[in-house]
This record gives C-alpha cells, sequence and structure tokens, in this order.
C-alpha cells in the first residue's frame, strides 16, 4: 500500500487503473443507450413508454448487487469478484446485442446490470488500499471524474456507434474490453483472501427482502403514470410489497449479526449525510442524461449521431472541471467546493427549464456546461467526506450502501421524470387544446393557410383541412412536451436545491499520513 511520503508504483497504480477501466465501462453502459433510444426501440418494435426500462432495468439490477459488494469482496475476494464481475458483464452485454424483442433486451440489461454491477464499489474501496495520505484527493477525483464523465459520454459515444454501425454494437462493443479487464485483474489485483466461510452464514432472507424492496419500489415509480398511480390494483399491491419488505429488510439488518448492508454506518453524520447527497447527484447526472437525448430524439427528431454532437459538451465540461478541483481540493475545504458543485448543477437545472421546441446543441451548450464542469466537485467530495469518515474496518461494506444511494437516485428520477413527462405532457396538451377553437382567430388563420397549401396536394380542400387539423394537433403536442421537459429539469433543480444546505452539517475529514492495518 501506499502512504503519503512513498514514491508511487505500478502495483499501485496499474491494478487501480485496470479496475477504473471496468468502471468506466460498467457507467459508461448505463447511457450508452441513451442516445439510440429510437433506434433500439424501432428495431424491437417497443413503445416509448417501454424504452426507458432499456435504462432502468440495468439501474435497478446494479442497485440490487452494488449493496451486496462488501459481503462478496469479503467472500470470494476483491480480484476474483472484480474478474467474474467484469466476465458476467461481458457475456450479457453479448446477450444485449443479440435480444430479439424488448422483453429480452430488458431482461439481458437487467443480467448486464447485475453481473457488472460489483465492479464500481470495489473501485472505491480500493483506492483506499492503493492511497493514503494527500494521494486519497487525486484517488477520489479520479473515482469522481468517471462516475460524472462516463453517464456523459455515453450518449455521444452511443449514438456515433449506432450511426456507423448498428445499436447492437453498443454492446458488442464491451466484449474486448470486458475480457481484458476480467484478465488483468486476476493476474495483477491482490488486496484480500478469499472467506468463503461467509456464504454459509449470510443473511440471505435480508438480501431478498432488500431485492424484492427495490423491484417493486421501481415498478411502481416506472409504472405509476402509465397506469394511472394508485388507482391501478398492481400499483397498489407492489407499493404495498415494496414499503412491507423494506420495513423488514431495515429491521432484520439492524438487529442481524451480520448484515450484507451495513445500514448501522448511517449512524456516522458524515457517512449518512454523504448517502444523500449521493442520492441527489444520481437523479442529476442520470436523469438529466436520459431526458437530453430523448428530447432531442422525439421532439426534435435528431439522429442518434446528432444527438450524440448535442450532449458533447457536458463531458468536454466535466473533464475540463477534473484539473481544477484537484487544484482546489489540495487548498480549499472540501465541503465548500461540494457545496459549489451541487448549487451550479442546480443552476444548470435552472436553465433547461427554459428549453423551447428549437434547441439543439448551440442553445444547449451553456446548460450543460453549467451541468458537466461541476460534477466532480459533486460527486468527488462524497467520496473523500462520507466514506473517508468511515473505520477502514467498515469501508467494503459502507460502500456498497454510498454507491447505491447515487444508482438509486439515478434510477429514481429517471423514473420519476418519466412519470412527470407522461402527466405533465397530457396536462398541457389539454390546456392548450382548449384554446384551440373556433374563436381563437389565430388558430384559424393558421388553419385556413394550411388546407390551401395541403388542398390541391391532397386532391381536395376536405383532405387538406384534415391534414390541417393533423398538423395542427402535432404543434400543440410538441409544445405540450417541451414544456413538460421543462417541468422535469424544474423538478431536478428542487432537489438539489433542498440538498445542498446540507452540506453544511458535514465535518471535514483530514486523511490519515498512513494507513492504519485494518486496511490491508
Amino acid at each position: 500500500m501506499s502512504d503519503g511520503s512513498k514514491p508511487l508504483t505500478a502495483s499501485h497504480v496499474l491494478p487501480f487503473a485496470v479496475m477504473c477501466v471496468g468502471m468506466f465501462v460498467a457507467l459508461l453502459d448505463i447511457q450508452i443507450v441513451a442516445s439510440s433510444l429510437q433506434d433500439i426501440g424501432g428495431g424491437l418494435s417497443a413503445a416509448q413508454d417501454q424504452i426507458s426500462w432499456v435504462q432502468t432495468a440495468y439501474l435497478i439490477a446494479e442497485i440490487t448487487v452494488i449493496p451486496l459488494s462488501g459481503w462478496l469482496t469479503r467472500a470470494f475476494s476483491t480480484r476474483w469478484l472484480f474478474a467474474a464481475s467484469a466476465l458476467g458483464f461481458t457475456l450479457a452485454s453479448m446477450l444485449c446485442g443479440l435480444a430479439w424483442n424488448i422483453d429480452s433486451m430488458i431482461l439481458f440489461r437487467a443480467l448486464q446490470g447485475l453481473l457488472g454491477a460489483s465492479m464500481i464499489p470495489t473501485v472505491f474501496t480500493s483506492s483506499f488500499h492503493y492511497f493514503a495520505g494527500a494521494r486519497r484527493v487525486y484517488a477520489a477525483a479520479v473515482i469522481g471524474t468517471i462516475a460524472s464523465i462516463a453517464p456523459s459520454l455515453g450518449p455521444v459515444i452511443g449514438g456515433w456507434i449506432t450511426d456507423t454501425l448498428d445499436w447492437h454494437w453498443l454492446f458488442y462493443v464491451n466484449v474486448v474490453p470486458g475480457l481484458a479487464v476480467a484478465g488483468l485483474v486476476a493476474l495483477l489485483v491482490d488486496i484480500d483472501s478469499p472467506d468463503l466461510s461467509l456464504l454459509r452464514g449470510a443473511d440471505y432472507p435480508g438480501i431478498a427482502l432488500m431485492a424484492v424492496s427495490l423491484g417493486t419500489l421501481e415498478y411502481v415509480l416506472e409504472e405509476g403514470a402509465r397506469w394511472n398511480w394508485f388507482s391501478d390494483e398492481t400499483i397498489r399491491t407492489a407499493a404495498m410489497i415494496s414499503a412491507i419488505a423494506g420495513a423488514l429488510f431495515v429491521a432484520r439488518s439492524l438487529t442481524f449479526a451480520n448484515p450484507v448492508v451495513d445500514l448501522r454506518a448511517l449512524g456516522n453524520r458524515n457517512f449518512s449525510i454523504g448517502c444523500i447527497l449521493s442520492f441527489v447527484t444520481g437523479i442529476g447526472i442520470f436523469a438529466t442524461i436520459y431526458l437530453t437525448p430523448l428530447f432531442l430524439g422525439y421532439v426534435r427528431g435528431f439522429s442518434a449521431w446528432q444527438t450524440g454532437l448535442a450532449v458533447f459538451s457536458t463531458g468536454i465540461a466535466s473533464i475540463i472541471g477534473v484539473p481544477v478541483y484537484v487544484t482546489l481540493g489540495r487548498r480549499v475545504d472540501l465541503r465548500w467546493l461540494m457545496i459549489f458543485g451541487l448549487a451550479t448543477f442546480g443552476i444548470a437545472m435552472w436553465s433547461f427549464s427554459f428549453i423551447t421546441h428549437d434547441w439543439g446543441g448551440d442553445q444547449l451548450l451553456l446548460p450543460q456546461v453549467l451541468r458537466g464542469f461541476p460534477q466532480v466537485f459533486a460527486v468527488a467530495p462524497s467520496v473523500t467526506l462520507g466514506l473517508g469518515s468511515l473505520p477502514p474496518a467498515r469501508l467494503k461494506y459502507a460502500s456498497g450502501l454510498f454507491n447505491m444511494m447515487r444508482n438509486l437516485g439515478g434510477a429514481v428520477g429517471i423514473a420519476v421524470c418519466g412519470a412527470v413527462l407522461n402527466d405533465q405532457t397530457n396536462r398541457h396538451f389539454l390546456d392548450i387544446a382548449s384554446t384551440l377553437t373556433p374563436a381563437n382567430g389565430a388558430m384559424e388563420t393558421l388553419l385556413a393557410g394550411l388546407s390551401t397549401r395541403l388542398g390541391p396536394v391532397l386532391g381536395s380542400a376536405h383532405a387538406g383541412r384534415a391534414a390541417a387539423l393533423a398538423e395542427l394537433h402535432d404543434l400543440a403536442y410538441r409544445e405540450a412536451a417541451t414544456m413538460a421537459y421543462a417541468d422535469a429539469f424544474r423538478a431536478i433543480m428542487l432537489a438539489f436545491v433542498i440538498a445542498t444546505p446540507l452540506v453544511l452539517l458535514m465535518r471535514n475529514v483530514v486523511p490519515p499520513k498512513a494507513p492504519p492495518a485494518e486496511a490491508h
């Protein structure tokens, strides 16, 4: 292990770098489909309200496994868990590329998230093994950069792949890096030893309760708007099951001698606030990368590559923010840096709320720069302040819970934003339609002009009038949808407004100059 005085060697940097590649690929894959949802939906004959499951199935599967990573790491060791996770992720990626309908795609995406999930929290805990002292700030910056940039680059890379090849290659491209990471981790990583005896006394009922609670919660959030929420019996039943299973899981985790998720770590103020802020940051990172490509695809009619180019500024701004954060992280209280990151993210969401139907890459530039630049400021300090305040012996278990909160925020954020889009589009459309009456002179003038232009083309005045009415409907729906996107961005902004002051309740953390023996 490296401390703050000894020089870094390849035995410290190389294994960590390889694991970071695995984490990058796993995070990239959440959003690599974002700019290609229309293409995937068309190829699999999926309805628009089914498409978001291509992302949320992956997220909810990750959320179920990530909290278990501490127990899995101790049982199988960091080396073999990470290698198996990378290999399983690669095989599931192949299956996603071979999907034949939307149901099979959702199943394989869930499998992909389930098998690849352990790569993410394992990198967090490994950084505390390989780096100590001031170098942990740099390691946290690297992890924060990956956590923020990978989802931002996903739509860009995915758009290029889809337009250059086709959407199947969004998943086939994982094969080579996935196999390479699995092999190199097996060769290079040597942090701990497996303890298979932990499999005998594990809290399997707790695992089942957690999976049921999270799975049914995501179903309620994802499908609630489609089925008019609690007026639907299935939604009511799923919500009740989620609440009961969640309560039983919490009770069992607090009373069981060796729980798979260390909820007791929430007694640490820094860690509990860090989890809340990680949840909100997940909402911001994942939900906005879901909304923006969806808007560009369905409202603007952009291709996958055009969408990728339009959102590219977010990734560039994120990269620019990294050296600035690293420089300031050595001199400025991390809490103030985090406040800057969260507040600027909230301002970005406010700027997105002025969106109109003709927004493209030029109009999105400033909002996306405001969103991308502060991402590392929002993510990296939470790693140092939240996880760095815990004893090393608790890191493996607590890291899973910490990472789950960010991905849970992403899953909840996407689902809630989908519900906002559905409900608010309908509401705004009804409001607009209520003004489109014969008493509306501007509307009548527009219809008359359209009818005159389309009538000769379609062969009759009646056909021209019908076509004009259809075009008016489309215009009204476009404006209603655009207003709904603005509402969704405002909802995200509200989450950051509430979360930002919480940073003031955290204590500053000074990394130890030398790591304690328990970290080995």
